[in-house]
C-alpha cells in the first residue's frame, strides 16, 4: 500500500463519512442506486431522495415492475432524468438476463444503459470489495491537484493520466474503505473553491500546493457561451378545472417528465386549441413568467391560460397528455418548476421533492 493510501485511509477512520444511508447496508443494488443519483448531483441533496427511493423500490424486482412516470415521480426536481430512465431500463435487464441480481462483471455492468466505467468500478469496490479504481468529480480534482495534471479533465489524454494514477493509488485491500475515502477527501476538503489544504491527511505530497496551483488545478472546462431559450407554455384548464399536460420527448429537457403544452412560435394559442382539442377557450390571458437556470442556457417560461367551457371533441394519446387535477396532485414525474408553478397558480400546495 502506497503511502497516500496509508494517509488516506487513516484520514478516513476519524474524519471520514460512516453514517451515508447506502453504507448502512451495502448490497450491490443499493450502492447502484447511489452512484447513479450521486452522478453530478450532491451527497445532502441526494439523501432524501435516495431514503423515499429505497422505501418504494427496496429491491430491483420492484423497480423493474414500476411504471416509469412512478419512477420519474420519485426523481422529480433531482435534475438529470435520463440517469431515472436508465436506472429504470437497467432494472428490468437486471430481472430478466440476471435473476435479479446484478452482474458481478465490470464488462457486464458497463453493457447497462447509464453506468460508465468509474460507476461500474465503485459499484464493484463498494459492494463486493473488488480493487477498481474510480474517477468520478471528486477523484479527478484530488488527483490533478496530487500530481499537477494540468488540461481540462475531460480531455482524453487527461483523463487517461488521472486512470493512470487512480490506478497506481488504489490498495489490494481495504477497497471500500479508500474508494469512499478518496470520494470524501475530495467532497469535504480538496473542494473546487478554497480547498482545506491545512487539513487535509495528504497535503504533505501534493504538488499543487507545493507550487500554489490548488486555485488553478484541474483546469476549468473551455467556457462555452450560454444559451438563453424563450418558449410559450398552454396551461389548458377543462371546465371541470383539470390542467392539460403533455408528456414531453425523452431526448432533450425534462425527458419523459409531465409538463405544459408548448406552443409553436407560428401559432397562435386560439388556433393550437383549435387544432388539437376541436374546441375554442372561452378566455385567454397571459400570466407572469417563470425563469429557469439548466447548465448551459437559461429558460424563460411565458404561461398562457386558457378555460375551456367544453370538454375537447378530439380524442387524446393517453400515454402523451394527461388532465391532471391540482387539488388532488398524481404521483407522476412532472418538471419541478412546472409543479411549482401550478402550486402557486392553483393556490394548492402541490407535491415537491425538495
Amino acid at each position: 500500500m502506497d503511502r497516500f493510501a496509508e494517509q488516506l485511509l487513516a484520514w478516513f477512520e476519524t474524519h471520514g463519512r460512516h453514517d451515508l444511508p447506502w453504507q448502512a447496508n451495502p448490497t450491490p443494488y443499493r450502492v447502484w442506486v447511489s452512484e447513479i443519483m450521486l452522478q453530478q448531483t450532491q451527497v445532502q441533496t441526494v439523501v432524501p431522495y435516495y431514503e423515499r427511493f429505497m422505501t418504494r423500490f427496496a429491491e430491483v424486482q420492484a423497480l423493474a415492475g414500476a411504471k416509469l412516470d412512478e419512477v420519474l415521480g420519485l426523481w422529480s426536481g433531482l435534475g438529470y432524468y435520463a440517469r431515472a430512465r436508465n436506472l429504470h431500463r437497467s432494472a428490468r435487464v437486471i430481472v430478466q438476463d440476471y435473476a435479479g441480481q446484478l452482474p458481478e462483471s465490470l464488462e457486464a455492468l458497463l453493457a447497462l444503459p447509464g453506468i460508465g466505467r468509474s460507476t461500474a468500478s465503485a459499484i464493484l469496490a463498494l459492494a463486493r470489495g473488488l480493487r477498481l479504481p474510480i474517477l468520478d468529480g471528486n477523484v479527478k480534482r484530488v488527483l490533478a491537484r496530487y500530481h499537477a495534471v494540468s488540461g481540462w479533465t475531460g480531455e482524453a489524454a487527461v483523463e487517461r493520466e488521472l486512470w493512470s494514477h487512480a490506478d497506481a493509488h488504489t490498495p489490494g485491500r481495504r477497497v471500500r474503505e479508500y474508494t469512499q475515502a478518496i470520494m470524501d477527501l475530495g467532497a469535504t476538503l480538496c473542494l473546487r473553491r478554497e480547498p482545506v489544504c491545512d487539513s487535509c491527511p495528504v497535503s504533505a505530497g501534493c504538488r499543487a500546493r507545493a507550487a500554489g496551483l490548488q486555485a488553478s488545478l484541474p483546469t476549468p472546462r473551455p467556457k462555452r457561451r450560454r444559451g438563453f431559450r424563450i418558449v410559450r407554455g398552454l396551461v389548458i384548464i377543462s371546465p371541470a378545472g383539470d390542467v392539460l399536460l403533455e408528456r414531453r420527448p425523452e431526448q432533450g429537457i425534462w425527458g419523459g417528465l409531465y409538463s405544459l403544452p408548448e406552443l409553436p412560435d407560428v401559432e397562435a394559442p386560439l388556433e393550437w386549441c383549435r387544432r388539437q382539442l376541436g374546441t375554442r377557450p372561452a378566455l385567454s390571458r397571459e400570466l407572469d413568467k417563470i425563469a429557469h437556470a439548466f447548465t448551459h442556457f437559461d429558460l424563460e417560461l411565458t404561461p398562457i391560460e386558457l378555460r375551456l367551457d367544453a370538454a375537447p371533441s378530439v380524442i387524446m394519446d393517453r400515454g402523451a397528455w394527461l388532465w391532471y387535477n391540482p387539488a388532488t396532485p398524481a404521483e407522476i414525474g412532472m418538471a419541478a418548476p412546472v409543479a411549482a408553478f401550478l402550486g402557486r397558480h392553483f393556490g394548492n400546495q402541490q407535491r415537491q421533492i425538495a
